[in-house]
């Protein structure tokens, strides 16, 4: 009898990164507080950035190398934030975006949102978060299809 990897009943142990949504009044300046927030630390570094506004609020997305060091700073600044997991890809000449989409569609995921993460690595390809209805099963899905997925500890 073989032991199989417990991270999900597959076996497959699918790498996550986790996401905060930050909760801002729609003000000039807000975001720039944010940000500063990072600058002003040096034990962590942001990855990833979205914005979605409406007229009275605004919800930053953001991906830090060090989510707990980040969740520390966002509570010492009292700013309001929820956090999830999602799964980080990195997309090849022949793993592209319209590819994953169809992987996804063809398994009945639906995506939640995505976006692109920043920074230059070596040898690496544009990298994406993406957000499904099931991220573990999309995960699976991907590892399958040989998409390289990203855990937390690739980002530092």
């Amino acid at each position: 009898m073989s032991s199989m990897d417990p991270g999900t009943a597959a076996g497959f142990s699918i790498p996550l990164v986790r996401q905060f949504s930050i909760f801002l009044e729609n003000r000039v300046g807000r975001l720039l507080d944010v940000l500063r927030v990072f600058d002003d630390a040096d034990d962590v570094q942001l990855h990833a950035l979205a914005v979605l506004e409406a007229t009275d609020f605004a919800v930053v997305r953001l991906i830090a190398d060090d989510p707990d060091a980040a969740r520390l700073h966002l509570r010492a600044r009292n700013l309001t934030f929820s956090e999830i997991d999602l799964i980080v890809t990195e997309l090849e000449d022949d793993r592209t975006l319209s590819t994953l989409c169809l992987y996804l569609l063809g398994a009945e995921l639906n995506i939640q949102f995505m976006y692109p993460l920043m920074g230059d690595q070596p040898l690496a390809g544009p990298r994406m978060a993406i957000c499904c209805d099931d991220n573990h099963f999309a995960g699976q899905v991907l590892l399958r299809k040989e998409y390289r997925l990203l855990g937390a500890d690739d980002l530092r």
